[in-house]
Order: C-alpha cells, then sequence, then structure tokens
C-alpha cells in the first residue's frame, strides 16, 4: 500500500465512471465522496478531480491507452505525488499505472483503509485494521516482485528451485495476519464477556447505524450528552461507543455508536470489522440515521441496507429510520418531511445539531421498545432466581408464587423482551 506521508503530498482524484455498471451512482456524487474521502486522509493536497468515463475496464491498464496518456500529461504538468482511484485497481494495473504517471496509486480499498489505520484508536480497532490492510497487501505483491524468478532460501536439492520472494512474503504475511487473528479472538472474547454480562441486566441494547457522515455522533451526542467526537468528516467513529439513555418512560437502554457503512465496502473491512459490529447483530433496536439533506440520500439508504445484510442483521430486529439534518433542507421540504413523518411508525425526521425532532425520538423508542404485550406462565427452579430477578426489574410480573419446586410467574411482556429472557 502507497505510503502516504505526513508532509502534504499533492494528490489528485479520479473517479472511473464504467458503462454498464448496474451499481453505478450518478458521477458527480460519486465524484464528490471521493473527493470527500481524500480530504479526510491527513496530510493530503487535493490539486484536482475528476470523473473518467470508461466504456469497460482494460485489463492491463484500466483506461484506454489515449485516457492513459491525457491523464499522465496533466499530472505532470500538476507534479502530483499520488494519484486516488475512486474503484477497484488490479495489482497489475496499479503496477503498469505507476509506471507510466511516475507517480504513486491507491485505490478505492486502500484509501479506506489508510483513513481507518489513521482513526483507530481501540486495541480491537487497530488490530482489525491491521489484519485487514495486511489481506490487501497479500493481493499486491506483484506489485514489488515481478520476477517470480528471484529466489532466496532453499538449496534447490529437493523440489526444483527454491522459494520465491513473492511466496516467502506472501508466507510472512500469513503468519503475521495469524498472530494478530489469535491477539484479535482474545480482545474479543472480552467484548463477548461483557456482552454477556449486559445481557443479564435488564437494558435493551440500540443501535445506530448509517452512512458516513450521516450525522449519527452528534444524535449519540445530543441523546446522551456525551463527548465523541463528531466532525463534517467521513469516518470520524470508528470505535464502538456505548452510553446509557433513559427514556421519558423512566426506562434505561443502552445506545451504541458504530462505525459509518459507506457504498462498495471494502470486502476486507467488512469481515474485519465483523466483530465492531456485533452490537448491531444482537440490538434489540436499530436507529438507521440517514442525511436526509443529501442530494444522494436514497442510494445512500440502499447501501446501508445492503451492509447490514451483508452483515446478517437479521430483517425481523426492529428498525427505526432517522431523517436527519432536517435543518439543512429549505422551508417547504422541511413541512413535507415532517409531515410525511409523522404518518409513519417507523421514520421520525429531526435535527441532531439544533435538538429539533429529539422529543419524538425518545417517544418512537419507547414504543418500539415496548410493542404489544402479552401474557405467558413461567417456572423456574430456586437455582434461576437470578432470572426471576431479571423479570422483576423489567416490571412484566403480573403474579409470583412460590412452590417447592421453585418459582410460578404469571408475566407480561413484549416479544423484545420474551426474547431477551431466552437468550438469558
Amino acid at each position: 500500500m502507497a505510503d502516504v506521508q505526513a508532509a502534504a503530498t499533492r494528490a489528485w482524484v479520479v473517479h472511473p465512471e464504467i458503462a454498464g455498471n448496474r451499481r453505478m451512482r450518478r458521477a458527480e456524487h460519486a465524484l464528490k465522496e471521493a473527493t470527500a474521502l481524500a480530504s479526510a486522509l491527513p496530510g493530503l493536497q487535493i490539486l484536482g478531480a475528476e470523473a473518467v468515463q470508461l466504456p469497460t475496464a482494460r485489463p492491463g491498464l484500466l483506461f484506454g491507452s489515449g485516457k492513459v496518456e491525457e491523464l499522465g500529461g496533466r499530472f505532470e504538468e500538476a507534479d502530483v505525488d499520488l494519484v486516488l482511484i475512486d474503484g477497484p485497481v488490479t495489482p497489475v494495473q496499479q503496477r503498469n499505472l505507476e509506471k507510466s504517471w511516475n507517480v504513486k496509486l491507491l485505490d478505492r480499498t486502500g484509501l479506506i483503509l489508510e483513513i481507518f489505520s489513521d482513526r483507530a484508536r481501540s486495541r480491537e480497532g487497530v488490530l482489525q485494521v491491521e489484519m485487514a490492510a495486511l489481506s490487501y497487501q497479500r493481493t499486491r505483491l506483484v506489485r514489488a516482485w515481478t520476477h517470480l524468478e528471484r529466489q532466496r532460501g532453499g538449496l534447490g536439492f529437493v523440489g526444483g528451485p527454491g522459494e520465491t520472494q513473492v511466496e516467502a512474503d506472501r508466507r510472512a504475511i500469513d503468519e503475521q495476519i495469524a498472530r494478530l487473528r489469535g491477539k484479535l479472538q482474545k480482545v474479543v472474547k472480552t467484548r463477548t464477556l461483557h456482552r454477556a454480562a449486559r445481557k443479564k441486566v435488564p437494558f435493551p441494547v440500540v443501535a445506530l447505524v448509517g452512512y458516513t457522515n450521516a450525522g449519527k455522533s452528534t444524535l449519540f451526542n445530543r441523546l446522551t450528552g456525551a463527548k465523541v467526537q463528531a466532525l463534517d468528516m467521513p469516518f470520524t467513529t470508528l470505535d464502538p461507543t456505548m452510553r446509557a439513555l433513559v427514556l421519558p418512560s423512566g426506562r434505561d437502554v443502552i445506545l451504541s455508536d458504530t462505525v459509518g457503512f459507506i457504498s462498495d465496502l471494502p470486502t476486507q473491512l467488512v469481515a474485519a470489522f465483523r466483530a465492531t459490529l456485533e452490537e448491531v447483530l444482537e440490538a434489540d433496536l436499530i436507529l438507521h440515521v440517514r442525511d436526509i439533506s443529501h442530494e444522494d440520500s436514497v442510494h445512500r439508504a440502499g447501501d446501508v441496507n445492503a451492509v447490514l445484510e451483508e452483515l446478517g442483521v437479521a430483517e425481523a430486529a426492529p428498525r427505526l429510520e432517522i431523517w436527519n439534518k432536517v435543518d439543512l433542507v429549505d422551508s417547504v421540504e422541511r413541512a413535507a418531511l415532517m409531515a410525511n413523518s409523522s404518518c409513519r411508525k417507523d421514520v421520525v425526521a429531526l435535527s441532531a445539531l439544533t435538538g429539533s425532532g429529539m422529543e419524538s425520538l425518545l417517544t418512537a423508542i419507547s414504543d418500539m421498545l415496548l410493542g404489544e404485550t402479552t401474557e405467558c406462565e413461567i417456572d423456574l427452579p430456586f437455582s434461576d432466581g437470578w432470572r426471576g430477578a431479571w423479570l422483576h426489574d423489567q416490571g412484566v410480573v403480573e403474579h409470583e408464587r412460590h412452590s417447592e419446586e421453585g418459582f410460578h410467574f404469571r408475566v407480561r411482556w413484549t416479544q423484545l423482551q420474551e426474547r431477551r429472557f431466552r437468550d438469558l
């Protein structure tokens, strides 16, 4: 992966707009997002950004030879150090383009990995980023070692020629990934124990999810009074943060702020950050925060839902859609959004920045967590007295009696409370 120096690196952003790409968004939206991603990386000076239309991706150079020459002239004139390609670039394409342009090159995955590496703070986050970066580097060893006949080690007496440089480096990376995975498993085990302990506490978990820079951290701070960093740039939050939140009903919940999603999230990061996003996988309620003022809000919502599906978030998990940043739209559109949301139980329009709509949000959270109730009879042995205490903490016990075998409860609870009880 290219080494992005702390000193000002002169960079140029290129978004390849490939014809026939069914997932392709409007070029201006994609280019604007790519430029924002590049700006989020410290030490970069963005000299220019442009979208390049392509009938098809060329296997060797990505672009046609004429376009490669044209871009190369532009980069040379601007004295560009780094080119950021907003899309996937194969190792062969990267090697050839770097040679043709005499610059360093990062594709979308490499750029996001650089940003994550700069932002990760927790032990788990750092380990996950390192694993993702190594997995990415493993596929790009061809950049450094183009002559596979280069060898080191091995006398050649058995099994033909010795180990090639690429094979040796790949093996070293595999060993490092294995070591990191072992460290990560210990951290994840600790998180699993903490999560198991929380299950015994009668507090539902409410997880904030959404596209990067949708305003999740601002909303988190507004609701909890926390001081999580909230900046107008992508991926401000990487490490999950949890705080207690008291609803108007007096009920306590745990609110979790998570990493923002993005379109074409690198496969390495989906896998690496699965542990970080386990709070979402096991949340009792998911709040999908949308920047409703963004011109590409609908497509971004689709990208978030796609990532949730890829992560295996159960469709049965209740979801509440938050239309954030209504303060950034004009008065006519704001009135329409507020009217539309008031007619839906699964949508709340608000501004996390100004605080408008917070009461409606808290009420909606309470309603979705409570839901319809059903009556049920439960028998517990005396050894499970702590589960009986959990029922009392939830306030669902309508009648209790004791027998020689244990406790008998008649409870009235929601489906969510029943599910949490069965998981204890």
